[in-house]
């Protein structure tokens, strides 16, 4: 995802009055700002920066989701909403059958030692960021067994 994307993106929902999706995309541009601060570049913000600014924002959306009470439905409403709006600009996960598959070839002398610690240590700096670590995690114990 381009940072300026993300800024039209924003600017575009002020001009059509969408103060729900201007919110959403509002925080996640501030996400992203206050993300490169702590990595000390201000200018010339990386993709790979902000796709990290996006899953992180998400997951925090989607545990507001899971976490909400049932009786809630106007809160249950906003964080749906909140989490789709998201998702439109996280980038797109690898499913588990590619998951399965990169762990099996690239890392396959890691996987034949059956130690599940050391392959999720080499597997997460590979794919960390373009696949979900719980599904990860879940493959690699499959693997393991």
């Amino acid at each position: 995802m381009n940072f300026e994307t993300l800024q039209k993106d924003m600017v575009a929902a002020m001009k059509a009055r969408d103060k729900e999706r201007k919110e959403v995309i509002s925080s996640l541009v501030q996400a992203v700002k206050k993300l490169a601060i702590d990595e000390g570049t201000r200018e010339n913000i990386a993709d790979e920066l902000v796709d990290r600014a996006v899953l992180k924002e998400l997951k925090t959306a989607k545990e507001q989701l899971e976490l909400c009470p049932e009786e809630r439905t106007d809160l249950k409403d906003e964080y749906t909403f909140r989490v789709n709006v998201i998702t439109e600009y996280a980038p797109k996960m690898l499913s588990e059958d590619e998951i399965r598959e990169i762990i099996t070839t690239k890392f396959a002398d890691a996987v034949a030692t059956k130690n599940k610690g050391m392959i999720m240590k080499s597997v997460m700096g590979e794919l960390k960021g373009k696949a979900d670590g719980k599904l990860i995690n879940q493959v690699v114990a499959e693997l393991c067994k």
